[in-house]
Formats: structure tokens, C-alpha cells, sequence
């Protein structure tokens, strides 16, 4: 390569990084001005680096096939600064593909015809809604990631408001709390908090970004009053897992200023498990008792929608490989369940889960169709779920693989279904993917009806995200997203 072109190559990226740098004040003001949250083929671009911004826009041409670059978008976004928008989820990525095949032109009117729905529809007065109390019961792996969450989308028509935490008190308070936030400020697995976190010993507060986060200790719900720090018609989120049941979870029903419950876990009895994008619309307004289902349920289900949509699925076995959890010994010790007092950074484990007949709580059309084991594996967070299905009809690898790439970038499953496509991922690849599951195309084995699927999730971060979208809905937080989807 002769030195002209590798002068090209170098300009070329520093005008990328200027156009880059000029997109992000534009992003931050339509989405604290307009309540506008833009993303790139379902990736936030609002609070993202330039850098990020730049791989996003690569991520383009792996699902696509072709290039995208903040050249094509930067024109796109400032358009629609100048259009008086109102709120929305705008996939500015999806609308600059469209934008090039068209042969460009003038984006203010394509965008015009594009967002019509949206056009000078903005309300300055910033009337969009009551907004929602939220209460975190337990702050532990999830409870921790869900704050990290709440905090991150607070503001931008969001309307969700982390009000507390309920933990139990152990002595020194002060003490306490210090660790608390230090817990939320610094993660092994995730990294650090992205912003700024201080402590008010005398007040038991923790403020993250400007969120005042009360701190409750209490041993159990009945001891707590939550209209007492002004919280009131409060979602309580619980993440401890020690109740399940209606019986138990209703503890929290009994509570002044307290609505509803989720639980982080799958729920017993007559307990509605829902997997967001799949059936959240069975939640009706009497539910004020609901579970987000396990995290393996997560991953799993919105796949076996699909294919069950365009194959249709006459059974199955599902085997997790899942890292380990704190429920399970660091080493050898007494363990109530069968081989988890074993050292759990030192071995594969082999154990039960119920993540396969769970699927039919979500998906009754796969009821009794489904198998399923787990091996716990040394590792902290991301695990696999492996589908090896016999489909209804015939199908290959590629022509499987394309429509789930497609399900994955233009349906209305594109917030739980991801798609990789690369022979080098390995599951710290993964930490803080946002979707429920992520279809490892390259693993995808198919031959006549028989098909073997392999997909990764972040056990913590992506099922996280899917219980802040079930909090959304409850909230009557809804967001119309733009291009609508094909899918």
C-alpha cells in the first residue's frame, strides 16, 4: 500500500471521529429535549463514546451487508433536531440504510415522510406522564444491575423513578451504607458505575447521578411504610427469591404505598411468568403479583417463538451451560441440593433446571414438547443455551440462520433476539449485551428437520434489562418506535 492511501485510511477515521463527536450533543438533546432515544439497529447511541458510536456503526455491515458510517447518519440526526419531534424510539441506523438506497437527498424530507407520526408533535411543557415509583427489595447481583438500569434510563419520557432499596441492617449503618454504594460503584464482572455516586449517612441515601436513592432496613415487608419517605403506588421489585408463591409475595401488597410486586425469579403457583416481547400482553390490570421468569426462560423462549412461527417445533431438549451463582458453595461444604456444595470456581456441575417446562408458562403451544438439564460451569456471568430441536418441517443452516438474522434486526423481537455471526466470540464477549439471548450463527447445525442452536446470554445484564422493560409495561410506559418494524 503505497503512502498516499494509508494517509487516506488515517484521515478518513479522524473525519469519522470529528463527525462522531458532533452527533453526541445532538443525541443528549433530543433525548433530554424531545424525550427522543435514538438508536442504531437496536443500539442506544444516547450516552454512548465516539468510539462506540464508530463499532456501532460497523455492527451495520455484519447484519446488513452493507456500509453505514456517521457520514450517512450525522445529516439524518441533525435533521431531526429541526423537526420538533415528539417522543419516540428513532433507529436512526435502519433509517440511513433506507436514506442511502433511496440515493440520499434531502434528509429533512425524507425523515418528514419517514417519522410523519412524530413530526412537531412536541409537547414543551414535558407533560408525558405520571411518573412510576420504583422499590428495590434485595440488593444483590440483580438488584444492583436493575439500579445501574433504572439510574442509566431516568429521564427521556422513561418515567421510572428508583425511590429505595430495602436491605437488612447489620450494626454499624454507616458502615453499611458505605459498602452498599461501594457495591454499586464498583463491579468485578460489569465494570464501574457509569456516573457519579455519593452517601448520605444521616439521611440513608444513596444518590446515583442525581437519583436519590432511599435506603430501608427492614427483616421482613411488613415492618416498612413507604409512604413515610413519600413513595407511594411503588412497584416493588423483589430480587431475593425467598418468597414465591401469592402468599408470600402479597407481604409486599400489605404495605402502605406498595401497588404491585415483581419477582425476579420464576413465580409458583397461578403467578403469571412473563418474558417480555412474548406475552406481556397477558398482563391485565388486575395482576399486581407477576414474576419476570428465570433468565434461561428469558433466552430462550423469544427463539423458540420464532422458529416455532416458521417451522413449528415437535420437541426438543434444552441444555444450559450456565455460570455459577452465589447460591452455590466457593468451596466444598454442605449444600441442601445435590452436587451444588461442591467448589463451584473449581468444577462443572451438574444440576437440575426447570427453564424448559417454564417455556410453556410463556408459550403453552410448547407444553410437554421440552426437555431440559444445566451444567454450572466456572465462570461468573454469561451462559448458553443449547436448542437441539426437531423442527416441522426441513430446513438447512443458512437458510435458518438468515431468518433468524432477520428476526433480529426487523421484528418486533428485536429487543430479545441478537445475532452474531463471528468464529472468534467467547462468552466475556457478552458481558452487558442488552438482549434476552444472542443466536450464535456460526454454531447453528441443521439437516432436514433436525436443528442444534446455541445461544449466549448475560445471565445478570441482559435479564436485567428485560425485567426494566416488564416494569415499562406495568408503568404504562410505552414508546412507539420508529421505522416500524417489517417483521
Amino acid at each position: 500500500m503505497s503512502q498516499q492511501p494509508l494517509e487516506t485510511v488515517f484521515q478518513e477515521w479522524h473525519d469519522n471521529q470529528a463527525f462522531a463527536e458532533q452527533m453526541i450533543p445532538l443525541i443528549g438533546s433530543l433525548y433530554r429535549h424531545n424525550n427522543v432515544v435514538t438508536t442504531l439497529y437496536g443500539r442506544s447511541l444516547f450516552n454512548r463514546s465516539v468510539i462506540r458510536i464508530l463499532k456501532d456503526h460497523r455492527f451495520v455491515r455484519k447484519v446488513e451487508g452493507t456500509e453505514l458510517s456517521v457520514q450517512d447518519t450525522l445529516p439524518l440526526v441533525q435533521a431531526m433536531t429541526e423537526l420538533n419531534l415528539g417522543p419516540a424510539h428513532v433507529d436512526v441506523g435502519k433509517l440511513g440504510v433506507a436514506f442511502k438506497k433511496r440515493g440520499g437527498g434531502d434528509a429533512k424530507a425524507f425523515l418528514r415522510e419517514e417519522l410523519a407520526e412524530i413530526v412537531d408533535t412536541h409537547d414543551p411543557s414535558g407533560s408525558n406522564g405520571q411518573s412510576k415509583d420504583v422499590v428495590l427489595y434485595g440488593f444483590g447481583r440483580i438488584g444492583r444491575l436493575l439500579a445501574r438500569v433504572l439510574v442509566e434510563k431516568a429521564g427521556g419520557g422513561n418515567l421510572l423513578r428508583l425511590r429505595a432499596i430495602v436491605v437488612r441492617g447489620r450494626g454499624d449503618i454507616a458502615k453499611d451504607l458505605e459498602k452498599r454504594a461501594s457495591l454499586l460503584r464498583r463491579d468485578s464482572v460489569h465494570g464501574p458505575f457509569d456516573g457519579t455516586i455519593s452517601v448520605d449517612y444521616e439521611a440513608r441515601t444513596i444518590t446515583a447521578n442525581g437519583n436519590v436513592i432511599q435506603v430501608i432496613y427492614a427483616d421482613k415487608p411488613s415492618d416498612i411504610d413507604y409512604t413515610a419517605y413519600g413513595i407511594d403506588n411503588a412497584v416493588v421489585v423483589d430480587n431475593t427469591g425467598i418468597w414465591r408463591d401469592e402468599e408470600g409475595l402479597g407481604q409486599h401488597l400489605e404495605c402502605k404505598g406498595v401497588s404491585k410486586a415483581l419477582l425476579t425469579a420464576p413465580g409458583k403457583g397461578d403467578i403469571k411468568n412473563i418474558v417480555f416481547g412474548i406475552n406481556h400482553g397477558d398482563i391485565v390490570a388486575e395482576d399486581n403479583i407477576l414474576s419476570a421468569a428465570s433468565c434461561t426462560t428469558n433466552a430462550i423462549v423469544p427463539v423458540l417463538k420464532v422458529l416455532n412461527d416458521e417451522y413449528g417445533i415437535e420437541c426438543g431438549h434444552v441444555e444450559t451451560v450456565h455460570a455459577y451463582t452465589n447460591d452455590q458453595n466457593l468451596i466444598d461444604n454442605y449444600h441442601k441440593g445435590d452436587r451444588r456444595g461442591r467448589s463451584a470456581p473449581l468444577n462443572m456441575v451438574l444440576t437440575e433446571t426447570g427453564a424448559a417446562k417454564a417455556v410453556a408458562k410463556a408459550l403453552p403451544e410448547l407444553s410437554g414438547k421440552l426437555t431440559g438439564n444445566a451444567i454450572r460451569v466456572p465462570i461468573p456471568n454469561v451462559s448458553m443455551a443449547i436448542l437441539n430441536l426437531t423442527l416441522g418441517r426441513e430446513t438447512d443452516a443458512e437458510a435458518l440462520n438468515d431468518y433468524l438474522r432477520r428476526m433480529s434486526i426487523d421484528s418486533s423481537y428485536q429487543k430479545q433476539i441478537d445475532y452474531v455471526d463471528s468464529p472468534e466470540v467467547v462468552s466475556s464477549d457478552f458481558v452487558g449485551n442488552r438482549h434476552a439471548g444472542i443466536v450464535d450463527a456460526k454454531a447453528t447445525i441443521a439437516s432436514g428437520k433436525q436443528a442444534v442452536l446455541y445461544v449466549w446470554y448475560d445471565n445478570e445484564f441482559g435479564y436485567s434489562c428485560q425485567v426494566v422493560r416488564i416494569l415499562q409495561h406495568i408503568s404504562n410506559v410505552h414508546f412507539l418506535k420508529l421505522p416500524r418494524a417489517q417483521g
